[in-house]
C-alpha cells in the first residue's frame, strides 16, 4: 500500500513539475524568438529520467501488510511525506528552465523611418453658369465637386489648393493640407461668384501662381472644364508654356456628354434660368495640347463615373513617394530564466538538504 501510494505522490509530483515547464515555454513563445530553439530537444530527456527516477522509488519502498485499515487509517499523519518528491520535482522544473534558457529567448525592437514626398496639386474647377447642364447628375458642378473631394481624402499627404475661374479666376483656398478646411470652401463654390465667361487661360495662370513659389518636387494641375475659352486676359496656351517652365504638369479635363445636354438659358425678362438641349461643345484640341505640352494627360468625363475613374487615373499617376527605412534589433532575454531556475534549483537543493533530509 504504501508502495503504491509512493510511486503516486512521486508521478504526481513530477506531472507538477513538466506542467511548470509547459507553462513557461508556452509564455516564452507567445512572447519572445529563440535564438536556438533545436535546444528544446534536450527536454525530451526528462521521460527517460522520470521512469528512472519512478523505478528507484519504487525499489526503495518497502511494503507493509496490514489485517485492516483501520491502523493506516487512524495513526498518525505525516505532512512531510507528502513532499518528499519535491526536491527532485524542484530540480525538474529547475533544469527544465535552465534548457529554456539556453533556447536564448529574445525580444525585438522594430521602428521605421518614414520620409514623404508629398505633391502640390491645385484644383482649377471651371464654376461658370454652364456647370450646372444636367447631363450629370444633378448636374456637372455638383458632380465635379464630389468626385473631386473623394480624390481630395485619397491624399492626405499632399497639399491641395483650389482656384476656381468664369469670365476671370480667383483662388478659393491656397494650396493646404487642411484637407477640411478646403472642402468647406470647395462646397461653397457656385455660379455668378465672378464675372461670366470661361477663361479657361487665366484659370489655369492663377493655379501656376499658386505653385510658384512651391519647393514640392512634384507640382500638378487639374484643370476642368465644360466649354471653350472666351474670356480673361490669358490664353490657354500662354499659360501651357508657362507651367512648362515652371515643371508643373497639368492634367485637363473636358466634362460633358457628346451631342446635347440639357444647359440652363437665361430669360432675361424674369432673370432666371430655364433649360434647353443645347450642343456640347468643348475646345478639345487645346485641352489636349496643354497637357500634351507640360507632361500630363487630356481626358473626357461623359458621365459621373466617367468622371470618377479620371480622378482615379490621376492618383494612379501621381502617387506620393514614401520611404521606408525599417530598423530592427534584438535583446536577449536569458537573464530572467536563468534567475528563476537557479531560484528553483537553490529552492530544492535546500528542502533536500533541511526538513526533508530524513524523507526515505
Amino acid at each position: 500500500m504504501r508502495r503504491h501510494k509512493d510511486i503516486l505522490l512521486a508521478l504526481a509530483w513530477c506531472a507538477l513539475a513538466l506542467s511548470g515547464i509547459a507553462v513557461v515555454l508556452w509564455w516564452t513563445l507567445r512572447r519572445y524568438e529563440l535564438a536556438s530553439p533545436w535546444v528544446l530537444w534536450v527536454l525530451l530527456a526528462f521521460i527517460p529520467l522520470i521512469a528512472l527516477y519512478v523505478f528507484r522509488t519504487m525499489r526503495r519502498s518497502s511494503m507493509a501488510r496490514l489485517s485492516t485499515l483501520y491502523a493506516l487509517a487512524n495513526g498518525p499523519f505525516d505532512l512531510l511525506s507528502y513532499f518528499r518528491h519535491l526536491p527532485f520535482a524542484a530540480g525538474l522544473l529547475a533544469s527544465g528552465v535552465l534548457i529554456i534558457a539556453l533556447a536564448r529567448p529574445q525580444s525585438e525592437d522594430n521602428w521605421q523611418d518614414v520620409k514623404r514626398e508629398g505633391i502640390d496639386i491645385v484644383i482649377a474647377m471651371d464654376i461658370s453658369t454652364s456647370m450646372l447642364a444636367r447631363d450629370l447628375k444633378p448636374d456637372r458642378l455638383e458632380a465635379s465637386k464630389r468626385v473631386a473631394m473623394e480624390f481630395i481624402d485619397g491624399r492626405p499627404n499632399d497639399r491641395i489648393g483650389l482656384v476656381v475661374y468664369e469670365g476671370e479666376a480667383f483662388t478659393q483656398c491656397p494650396i493646404t493640407t487642411d484637407h477640411r478646411v478646403l472642402k468647406e470652401l470647395f462646397a461653397e463654390a457656385e455660379p455668378g461668384l465672378i464675372d461670366g465667361g470661361t477663361a479657361v487661360g487665366s484659370g489655369l495662370a492663377t493655379a501656376l501662381n499658386r505653385l510658384r513659389e512651391s519647393e514640392a518636387k512634384s507640382k500638378v494641375v487639374i484643370l476642368l472644364t465644360d466649354g471653350v475659352s472666351n474670356s480673361g486676359t490669358v490664353q490657354p496656351l500662354d499659360a501651357a508654356q508657362i507651367a512648362e517652365q515652371l515643371g508643373v504638369r497639368v492634367y485637363s479635363i473636358g466634362v460633358g456628354t457628346r451631342g446635347k445636354a440639357l444647359f440652363p438659358v437665361m430669360r432675361y425678362a424674369t432673370g432666371q434660368f430655364r433649360y434647353d438641349y443645347v450642343d456640347v461643345e468643348i475646345d478639345e484640341t487645346t485641352l489636349k495640347n496643354i497637357a500634351d505640352r507640360t507632361g500630363g494627360k487630356y481626358f473626357r468625363a461623359t458621365d459621373e463615373q466617367k468622371l470618377g475613374e479620371i480622378y482615379a487615373e490621376i492618383d494612379r499617376l501621381e502617387k506620393t513617394r514614401i520611404k521606408v527605412t525599417e530598423h530592427r534589433s534584438k535583446n536577449e532575454e536569458y537573464e530572467r530564466f536563468v534567475l528563476l531556475g537557479g531560484a528553483f534549483l537553490v529552492t530544492g537543493l535546500f528542502l533536500d538538504r533541511t526538513l526533508l533530509r530524513t524523507m526515505a
